[in-house]
Order: structure tokens, then C-alpha cells, then sequence
């Protein structure tokens, strides 16, 4: 699953969650994506940097200017439907995570959705990579690896 960062023609600015980067392309020239705003399909990937250099041998995590916050909805309906679809939408690679993600972004393997388990470093270097990725909270443990 990869998060983007997107902003439509009017500078109105929010996130979107594909299962691919040409899943993302593929979606914007189709028009299938609107700002929810203001409903304009002219959108675009922003960039996001979640490192900030400060000039000193130290990186500082940047906070956020601004959040979408969700009020009103069942947020653990919500939350158990989004793992329910990464479950179904996606491979288990287990503790070959990383690696397996550098493969399939340096085309060194096909390209798919995958999960797995990563360090917090090892998703930091990812990142520092380029390659999309996204810590998944509460996932829960597939039942043949229960002890």
C-alpha cells in the first residue's frame, strides 16, 4: 500500500492510497480520482519529505502542519476494514520486508503489494530510498504463525 501526498488545481491538499505507483497513474489519466474539496480530477503528487535536515549531523522528524482528522464514524469498523483489505490485498513476505521491498522498487522482481515485518529503521531507510512505504498499525498475526 502507498500513500501519496496530492493536491488538485485549486492548491486544496490531501492523501490517497494506492496498491501501486501505476496503480496511481493509472487512476489520475482515467480522471477516477477527485479532489474532495472541490471535486476537480486535475490532481498531482506532492512531495513529502518526513526528514527534515537542520544543517547539524542530526535529522529531526518534521511534524506536520496539518492532519485529517475523522470524527463521526465507527474509527475501529474503520480500522479493521483497512486491515482487512491490506490482508487481502497484499503478500506476506514475512522478515524479508525490506529486502523484498528494494527488489521490487529497483525492478529486480515483479511489481506487487507486499507487507511484512520492518524495524522502524528499516523503514526510515526505505524511505531514504525513495521507496513507498507505510507502518501499518495493528496488524494482526496471521493464525499459522500463532504460537
Amino acid at each position: 500500500m502507498i500513500v501519496y501526498d496530492l493536491a488538485c488545481d485549486q492548491a486544496h491538499h490531501f492523501e490517497g492510497w494506492f496498491s501501486s505507483a501505476d496503480d496511481f497513474d493509472a487512476q489520475v489519466k482515467a480522471e477516477q480520482i477527485s479532489c474532495p474539496v472541490c471535486g476537480s480530477v486535475s490532481i498531482s503528487r506532492q512531495l513529502s519529505a518526513p526528514y527534515v535536515s537542520t544543517g547539524g549531523s542530526e535529522q529531526t522528524q518534521e511534524e506536520p502542519t496539518a492532519e485529517t482528522a475523522v470524527a463521526g464514524v465507527d474509527i475501529e469498523s474503520l480500522h479493521r476494514k483497512f486491515v482487512e483489505f491490506v490482508l487481502k490485498n497484499s503478500e506476506d513476505v514475512g522478515k524479508e520486508f525490506p529486502a523484498e521491498a528494494r527488489a521490487i522498487h529497483y525492478e529486480e522482481k515483479p511489481r506487487r503489494s507486499i507487507r511484512g515485518e520492518a524495524s522502524r529503521d528499516d523503514i526510515d531507510a526505505l524511505r531514504d530510498e525513495g521507496i513507498d512505504v507505510y507502518a501499518v498499525p495493528g496488524l494482526p498475526t496471521p493464525p499459522d504463525q500463532v504460537h
